[in-house]
């Protein structure tokens, strides 16, 4: 499990709310953070934000969707950005789940939980 945002306090309380339900979770500050960290392994689930220095939720996504080790890795979107664009640029560019902030940490838990079982099956 990845959680990429670049506010600490959002990251740790992602962290941990999927911490507690047992999810092992490691943690990116933005886009280019998050590459990293899945180059060196491609977690089952990721969540991150829109509004990030260095490289954008959206930007990051069109890369994991273009990269065929990535493809398929299932994203949360967990963001402010509630506008029916950005809905619409989310869908546009894979987003599995888009939860806005603020939000509630049962339906994220229940959210990564089903794209994890949906991965499995």
């Amino acid at each position: 499990m990845l959680v990429v945002d670049d506010s600490e306090v959002i990251r740790q309380l992602i962290c941990v709310n999927l911490e507690l339900e047992g999810f092992d979770v490691v943690t990116a500050v933005d886009g280019l953070d998050a590459l990293a960290q899945i180059a060196a392994g491609v977690p089952d689930v990721m969540t991150i934000d829109v509004k990030m220095p260095r490289l954008d939720g959206f930007d990051t996504v069109e890369r994991l969707r273009a990269d065929p080790r990535t493809r398929h890795l299932k994203i949360v979107m967990v963001t402010a950005c509630a506008q029916e664009s950005d809905l619409v640029r989310g869908d546009r560019v894979g987003v599995d789940a888009y939860l806005t902030k603020p939000f509630d940490p049962d339906d994220l838990v229940r959210t990564v939980r089903d794209l994890v079982e949906r991965k499995a099956s």
